[in-house]
């Protein structure tokens, strides 16, 4: 039963709207707590709320007889560490492009998770899902097709355009890999109700996610962890809002395939094109509007083809 009931709706929509502002945050921290401090303020200041959300869980009797096997925790590995490596990679491409349109490239998700299928599993593509890859693919290449202009007085060339769609795309593959990998470790936790495998889930990838990344920054940036524990305030907003986008996914996954929930997910590109111009006050050109109308347009298609 691929759309019964419409509370994942409702969550896919509320995590797409708290994602894009979590987002815009950390695009705001890189300054000051560098590339890798604002990756860890998702996880390091959102596990608080997160365990708040949990023990609301269990007050309710959410978690009962949790299955935490082998197979759950392969899972929530896979999910925990594709998703810090993936959000890494995203902050880094918002950097070399505007933030509408480093979400235009990640959304290419949805799309990567339809061929992983096909490769992975056999799940063959029909006219309609095929005529869906072609239109997002040729959307990505019309955003990226721009002239790279030329160095002046020795200053270093401007990033190429191919490289921000590359990693774009990339940072999609690493999207995709960790939404199979919580997905996975919801469904593998057993027959406890779907709001507390989800919360029991969330946190403990998050547990995973700071010890590792606190460990990393200590070894290699020691500096980092000190300006993130003095950046708390914008930090406190961005871990609240990076807690709640993750608990509604959450949320979503344990209701609905993966596939359905990411094209409701689609309406993020909408509000990061908002935050875009209210925020950041960047513009979009033709080319770049155009471009991620194809995107949605394609992976809209390729998923209506898929069921």
């Amino acid at each position: 039963m691929i759309f019964g009931g419409s509370l994942w709706v409702v969550c896919t929509v509320a995590a797409a709207a708290g994602q894009t502002l979590r987002n815009a945050m950390q695009h705001s921290l890189i300054g000051t707590v560098g590339t890798a401090g604002a990756t860890h303020v998702r996880f390091l200041y959102g596990l608080p709320f997160a365990c708040v959300f949990l023990a609301v869980v269990a007050a309710l009797g959410g978690v009962r007889d949790p299955q935490m096997g082998p197979a759950f925790w392969a899972w929530l590995v896979l999910g925990a560490l594709t998703q810090v490596l993936a959000t890494a990679m995203m902050l880094v491409l918002m950097q070399q492009r505007s933030f509408v349109v480093s979400t235009a490239y990640i959304k290419t998700e949805p799309v990567q998770i339809a061929l992983y299928g096909f490769v992975f599993l056999g799940d063959r593509l029909g006219l309609q899902a095929t005529v869906g890859v072609l239109v997002a693919t040729a959307g990505v290449v019309l955003m990226s097709w721009k002239k790279v202009p030329a160095a002046a007085g020795g200053a270093e060339p401007a990033p190429s355009p191919w490289r921000a769609a590359l990693l774009g795309i990339a940072t999609g593959s690493m999207f995709s890999m960790s939404v199979v990998g919580y997905r996975g470790a919801v469904l593998a936790l057993g027959d406890d109700p779907f709001y507390g495998r989800a919360t029991l889930a969330l946190v403990l990838a998050l547990v995973l996610q700071v010890v590792l990344l606190s460990l990393y920054l200590r070894l290699r940036e020691p500096g980092r962890l000190t300006a993130l524990v003095r950046a708390w305030k914008p930090s406190l907003l961005a871990g609240f809002l990076g807690a709640s986008a993750s608990q509604c996914w959450f949320l979503a996954f344990s209701l609905q395939t993966a596939a359905a929930v990411r094209t409701v997910g689609l309406v993020e590109v909408v509000f990061a094109a908002l935050i875009s111009r209210r925020v950041f006050a960047q513009r979009s050109g033709w080319r770049e509007w155009a471009g991620i109308g194809m995107v949605v347009a394609g992976v809209a298609l390729l998923l209506a083809g898929t069921f």
